[in-house]
Parts: structure tokens; sequence; C-alpha cells
């Protein structure tokens, strides 16, 4: 058991980056629009990413195994070592990345540097839905924006009671967002250690019981919570402040749109039902957060005309969805190396 939490630590430290880094797409708006205090709304988001992740968050993870088959405890903790450090790096430079792309980046590094391949239609799904994300992110966002401002014009609802129903929403999108977050990218905190897991089910009370990678995902959700209340302003202020200056209305709207496009993504229950219909479905699989509220600021942005997105920074958040993966991969292969070689750990088996 010792020798599983020792490798298990990286898992727990990419967790304290997702929450660390995530944090700031869930209530990043919130706070920068003065309408929820950093303490609540960190504790809220803390509270539901635990539930999320501890009851959905197993769904997205089968989507990573398949893309390669992190299948040793030594080559597992790599891989989220790698990742997390990928994503530490960004973090520094101000900028808030998708931890997505960086355990995706690290996977298809233990692949490469193992002589495994890489599951190209896995991958060819995952490479779409962050495509596909921000668009159908900023399309719901303009949407809501256009249905509420068609209702605030012809409703004529007093502004302190505006304010009320916005504070309300935020809190109750900070909790969807939490829920979301869990249930959608827990996976790629702990999903490589799946096959390695040593935990036992853990009983709660008479009526439930968690199953052994339930109580893996619960470590993985307290470490992003920890995450959550000690680094998650730093980000904050990139994405709730600086891309685009919008009134609190205009912010909740984000954060509805970036929590409903990743429990889209989390749900296996509608990729079946569109997939009956002979539709095509949006697979489960873990998409960016980061990726999703940028999408819904961009296309409210681009609704009231553009003039107030600041595209320098959007450049620079882009540029760094695109390096992310690249040095996980680089961190990735280059550790691996070091582990097999020097510290004479198993990093693959047949």
């Amino acid at each position: 058991m010792f020798e599983y939490l020792f490798f298990l630590s990286s898992g727990l430290f990419l967790g304290w980056s997702l929450g660390a880094n995530d944090a700031s797409n869930i209530f990043g708006t919130a706070v920068g629009t003065k309408m929820l205090r950093f303490g609540t709304a960190a504790v809220i988001a803390s509270i539901f990413l635990i539930l999320g992740a501890v009851i959905s968050g197993q769904n997205t993870a089968e989507t990573l195994n398949t893309l390669g088959e992190v299948n040793t405890l030594p080559a597992a903790f790599t891989v989220s070592l790698s990742s997390a450090l990928a994503v530490l790096l960004m973090l520094k430079s101000g900028i808030s990345v998708s931890i997505s792309q960086a355990i995706v980046g690290g996977i298809i590094g233990w692949n490469v540097y193992n002589h495994k391949p890489t599951d190209t239609d896995t991958l060819a799904s995952i490479c779409a839905s962050w495509i596909f994300c921000p668009i159908i992110s900023g399309a719901l966002a303009v949407l809501l924006y256009l249905c509420v401002k068609s209702l605030l014009h012809h409703t004529k609802i007093h502004i302190l009671w505006q304010d009320m129903a916005v504070r309300t929403g935020m809190i109750l999108t900070t909790a969807l967002g939490g829920y979301a977050l869990g249930a959608n990218n827990m996976a790629n905190v702990v999903g490589v250690f799946i096959d390695s897991n040593v935990f036992e089910p853990l009983q709660l009370s008479r009526l439930y019981t968690l199953n052994s990678t339930q109580v893996l995902f619960l470590l993985g959700a307290l470490a992003a919570s920890i995450g959550v209340f000690t680094y998650s302003q730093r980000a904050i202020k990139t994405v709730g402040k600086n891309v685009l200056s919008f009134s609190p209305m205009v912010a909740w709207i984000v954060i509805l749109s970036e929590s409903l496009v990743l429990i889209l993504f989390s749900s296996e229950t509608l990729e079946n039902f569109l997939l009956s219909l002979n539709l095509p479905p949006l697979p489960a699989v873990p998409v960016s957060s980061t990726q999703a509220v940028i999408g819904a600021i961009v296309g409210i942005g681009l609704v009231k005309g553009g003039k107030g997105i600041k595209w320098s920074l959007v450049i620079r958040v882009v540029s760094g969805w695109v390096a992310t993966p690249v040095i996980a991969f680089m961190l990735c292969f280059i550790s691996l190396f070091f582990m097999e070689n020097v510290f004479r750990q198993v990093v693959s088996l047949p």
C-alpha cells in the first residue's frame, strides 16, 4: 500500500493542478465581477467537484484507457507527473491551460517510448472534442445571451431583482460547474491508475458503498479541492477579468455555458441516445473547461461587436493549448528513460 500511495502522489499532484488551474473556469468570472467572494465560490465548487468525481467521474476514464493503456504503476506515476509539471509551467507563466491536453500528451509519450500503438480513432475523437468544445460553448453562450437580453428587454425587471437573480444564478452555476468538472475531468487525474488500483471498497453507510475506483476518484477530488483553495486565484486573474470586460449577467451565462458543455461530454446516456437516433454522438471524453469558458467569452464578445475582446490574450491562451500536450509529451518521454534506466522500474508490460 505504501508503494502505491507513493506512486499515486503524482496523480494527487495532477489533481492539485486541476483544482489550481480549472477552478478559474468554474467561478473565475463570478469572482472577477465581484458577484461572489473567492472563499464562498471555492467552498461550493469543491463540494460539488467531489460529488461529481465520485458519482460520475468514471464515465470518461474508458476513453483515456483506450488511447493508451498505461499498464504499470511506475509508468502511471511518470505520465501523471509529466502532465502536472506541464500544467504547472503554464500556470507559472499566468496561462490557464487544459489538464485534458496535458494527460493526452503524457499518454502518447508513454506509447511512443514503449513502441505501443496509439489508438488513432480515439485520438481523433479527443482532438475533435477540443475543436467542438469551444464552438458548442460559444453557441450556447450566444443563445443564452440573446434569450436573456430579450427577456430583460420585454419584462423590465427592476435592477435590484436582476442583481439578486444573478447572484443566485452564480451560486447554482458554480455548484453545477464544480460537479461537471469532477464528472468530466477527474479521469485525467487518476484514470491511468485504475489498472493498478489497490483500494478496497469503502462503506459510507448501510445504503451507500464506494467501489474501489470511486475511492481512487475521491482522493483525486480531495487533492483538486486543495488546489482550488491554494493557487486558483492566480489563474482567475486571467480568465475572470482580463479576456473580456463584461457584466455580471454575462459572467453568469459564461459559467452556465461552460458547465453544460462539460456535462454534455460526460454523459454516456446522451451518447447512446444520439446513436439510437443515428445521429453523430458527443463522445464521453474529458474536454477542456478552459476551452469551454474561452469559447463562451469569445462567442458573446463577437455578438457584442468584438471590440471588448483582448485578442492578444486569447492568442496567448490558445498558444498554451498547443504547447501543453507537446511539453507533457517531451517530459514524459524523457522521464520514462530515467525511470527505466536509472531507477530500474518497469514502465511497460507486454
